[in-house]
């Protein structure tokens, strides 16, 4: 469905004040319903059964309370080819897709039932949900009565399949559920893909299945989930955004997260937003790109309202808990026919591309940009004084190098862990060089292969082709340095931060827990630190790679300057210990820093026009 066709949420009733705490299986299969029938599915199949029993009540109200209409047949295989039937059948209502159709089932050989017409239902393009219930995971493998495994039951002929551990009552747990549908409804529609059929949620309950008398009428997703039932997702085909209009006043930043592309910067530049851009968006550039904008959250990310999202953010744990507040509109940007990103489970729209409306318009209050234009270029001279403060090579000071070395015509390639989080810090582009980075599941492996292939593809474009990586993840993919005789020789520069070990852990809870329990700290250094002692220059060596040993900043820059001709390694070690310290003391003057770059009005507001 496109933008402009967002289908109205039927008005559920709410549970009465008053009314007695549900089990979490019930809670569970009660907002289940309510999601189903607030994302448009109006018939159900249900065959009879225990595990399934909470479902069976949820469906039942919903029933009763004129949301949709309950189909029981005893045969789950009659069941599932009769919801097969009302599915196909709804195009004789009207234009629009045919409509999905639930279906329900106990757990064991009822699930099994269901295969026959989820076959049809997948070569036919037919939208199915195929909700079957499951023992919990603690019985899984036991010889339980009726448990077996259920998992990818149906194998390649769903669009989607997913299994939901056991309710457990855990806060936000009923929010999850809910986006979890979402996505199957999207999937079974093939709203985004263009290829509608069978979904497949499997749900573990535990019991107590059975909700307290009386029972009371269907809830609402406001009062289980805390979410607005008005709030409707789009999520549109991929060449039809429609009209979206889009109120200029909320306070609005756009987050561009890994691959993004350069739509993001010119979007927030069209429309007056503060970019906060990752550094493999291909959007960190620009007059809106804030600096150091992880930092910067800490003091200006309260006031915002509204959160564009284009890309995939991954590096950032204060972008991702600004796109989880609830207070926070979140409009993600996501074209083509995969998975959203919405790790927060939060969005309010999603859409398959940028409106057109979107790029002229009213654009929002200036002192709302100004204030965090500001704040990034205080930022910027913050993190600038830290990098070039006297004594040692630190892991900043590296990727400030790198970053300074790589021009508008140059690749970057940069691995997972601190490197990339260290260049998203220092980045100070007016147009990005094109960076890469691993961040699709932001692992540490095969990264100087990844960096081979990028440099042998890059140089037929005549580009030039670095390398920011851990010595962690080099010594992950040393034998990435290995090429034979016959195969083409690739130019790269591979920077390596050397501080023997995984300094990444130390600023994470792993690190703050040997910091507050000494007795932590020599298990922490071993399983987490991993220190090895390798000898990189011998290890390059024994490849007939070039290596260089950098002890200074000048050094390095010098390397960096020079042309590169084959593979090259250039080390750079660093120290390790005090990492944890080094983040917080940076954090605190950028906080310091920002602060002073704020005024303040008569009534002690900050620029932004919100209270600081």
């Amino acid at each position: 469905m496109s933008a402009a066709a967002v289908p109205a949420v039927p008005a559920v009733p709410a549970v009465p004040a008053g009314s007695p705490v549900l089990p979490p299986a019930v809670a569970a299969a009660r907002e289940i319903v309510a999601g189903l029938v607030a994302d448009g599915v109006r018939d159900v199949v249900v065959s009879p059964g225990s595990r399934s029993a909470a479902l069976a009540y949820a469906l039942a109200a919903a029933d009763a309370a004129g949301l949709l209409t309950l189909h029981v047949r005893i045969d789950e295989r009659a069941a599932a080819f009769l919801a097969l039937g009302l599915s196909r059948g709804s195009q004789a209502e009207g234009p629009g897709g045919l409509r999905p159709v639930a279906v329900v089932t106990t757990s064991g050989t009822a699930a099994a039932n269901l295969h026959p017409a989820v076959l049809e239902a997948h070569h036919a393009g037919v939208p199915l949900v195929l909700l079957t219930a499951d023992r919990p995971h603690e019985l899984r493998g036991t010889g339980a009565n009726q448990t077996t495994d259920q998992v990818a039951l149906y194998g390649t002929a769903v669009r989607q399949s997913a299994d939901v551990p056991a309710p457990d009552g855990r806060p936000g747990e009923l929010r999850d559920l809910r986006a979890l549908l979402v996505r199957a409804l999207v999937a079974a529609r093939g709203t985004r893909s263009r290829y509608p059929g069978p979904v497949h949620v499997n749900v573990a309950f535990r019991e107590p299945l059975v909700p307290p008398a009386p029972l009371g009428a269907l809830p609402s997703a406001a009062h289980e989930a805390g979410v607005s039932p008005d709030r409707a997702l789009v999520a549109g085909a991929r060449d039809d955004v429609g009209p979206w209009p889009l109120d200029p006043a909320p306070a609005t930043v756009l987050v561009a997260g890994d691959g993004a592309g350069a739509d993001a910067r010119r979007l927030a530049e069209a429309r007056g937003w503060p970019l906060l851009a990752e550094a493999s968006s291909g959007a960190a550039a620009g007059s809106h790109a804030v600096a150091a904008h992880r930092l910067v959250l800490g003091s200006l990310g309260h006031g915002v309202e509204r959160v564009v999202v284009l890309g995939r953010p991954t590096l950032s744990r204060p972008v991702q808990q600004l796109l989880a507040r609830e207070d926070v509109e979140v409009l993600v940007v996501a074209p083509g026919g995969g998975p959203w990103p919405d790790a927060a489970r939060s969005a309010s729209a999603i859409l398959p591309g940028v409106p057109d409306a979107w790029w002229s318009g009213p654009t929002g209050d200036r002192t709302w940009l100004d204030a965090w234009r500001g704040a990034g270029q205080a930022a910027r001279k913050a993190v600038a004084d830290r990098v070039s403060a006297p004594g040692p090579m630190t892991p900043l000071a590296v990727a400030a190098a790198v970053a300074e070395a790589s021009g508008p015509d140059d690749v970057l390639v940069v691995g997972s862990s601190n490197p990339v989080r260290d260049l998203d810090l220092v980045v100070d582009w007016d147009v990005s060089p094109l960076v890469l980075a691993n961040r699709g599941l932001a692992g540490i492996d095969g990264m100087l292969s990844t960096a081979t292939g990028v440099a042998l593809a890059a140089a037929r474009a005549g580009r030039r082709t670095r390398a920011l990586v851990g010595d962690l993840t080099f010594l992950h993919d040393v034998g990435g340095l290995l090429r034979g005789p016959h195969e083409p020789a690739a130019d790269l520069q591979v920077v390596v931060v050397n501080d023997d070990g995984g300094s990444i852990f130390a600023t994470l809870e792993y690190g703050a827990l040997a910091e507050d329990a000494p007795e932590t700290a020599t298990a922490f250094e071993r399983v987490f630190s991993t220190p090895h002692g390798a000898d990189l220059a011998a290890l390059c060596a024994g490849y007939g790679v070039r290596h260089r040993l950098v002890t200074d900043t000048a050094a390095l820059r010098a390397e960096l300057a020079r042309p590169s001709h084959g593979v090259e390694v250039v080390e750079v070690r660093v120290e390790r210990a005090g990492r944890r310290a080094e983040g917080a003391s940076l954090a605190a003057d950028v906080g310091a820093a920002v602060a002073r770059s704020l005024p303040r009005g008569r009534e002690g507001q900050d620029a932004a026009g919100r209270d600081a």
